[in-house]
């Protein structure tokens, strides 16, 4: 049985008793520790995806030691130019053993509160359609102001329905000057 999990910001494949080298953790030595970002667990055949990670998959590991990693030269040079810079780097690691992959059955995740996020969206939904009947019994104007906020389509389809011909070639001011007269 293996497993891919992010641990520490890297994806590892896992197995039971391996040693795995990853970045510095905390915990001191002897410490057990659990990941329960699973992307895949495969047992023989069967072969189970998270989407995005698997839910109740757990790994767990023991903290064996505390290291640096090996020295890396960082060595920078641009020619002719007299530049040269040298740098080393030792990263700090962590070496875990892992002892178990548990894929369902571990400690499941809190339970998702939705019906407290539900309840503001139903009251919110229910004030819209309240508020819905009442901007509709505001009295409508047919003066100036009202026929010139609208659009040029919005003015040829009330001529249309009004019986105005000749719609086709007015501009906005003829049409609502059209649509006034009747």
């Amino acid at each position: 049985m293996y497993a891919i999990v992010e641990i520490a910001g890297q994806q590892f494949k896992v197995a039971k008793d391996q040693k795995v080298f990853v970045h510095r953790l905390a915990g001191e030595e002897g410490d057990k520790v659990a990941f329960d970002k699973v992307l895949l667990a495969a047992d023989g055949d069967k072969v189970t995806l998270g989407a995005p990670v698997i839910e109740g998959a757990q790994v767990g590991a023991k903290i064996t030691r505390h290291l640096k990693g090996d020295k890396v030269i960082v060595f920078k040079k641009k020619r002719r130019k007299g530049y040269r810079v040298k740098n080393g780097h030792r990263q700090s690691l962590t070496e875990i053993v892992i002892e178990d992959i548990v894929t369902s059955g571990a400690k499941k995740a809190a339970p998702k509160k939705e019906t407290k996020k539900a309840e503001p969206k139903a009251k919110a939904e229910k004030a819209v359609k309240e508020a819905a009947p009442k901007a509709e019994a505001k009295p409508k104007a047919t003066g100036a102001e009202d026929l010139s906020s609208k659009t040029v389509a919005e003015l040829k389809e009330m001529a249309k329905a009004k019986g105005i011909s000749g719609i086709s070639s007015m501009k906005k001011a003829e049409l609502i000057e059209a649509l006034q007269g009747k």
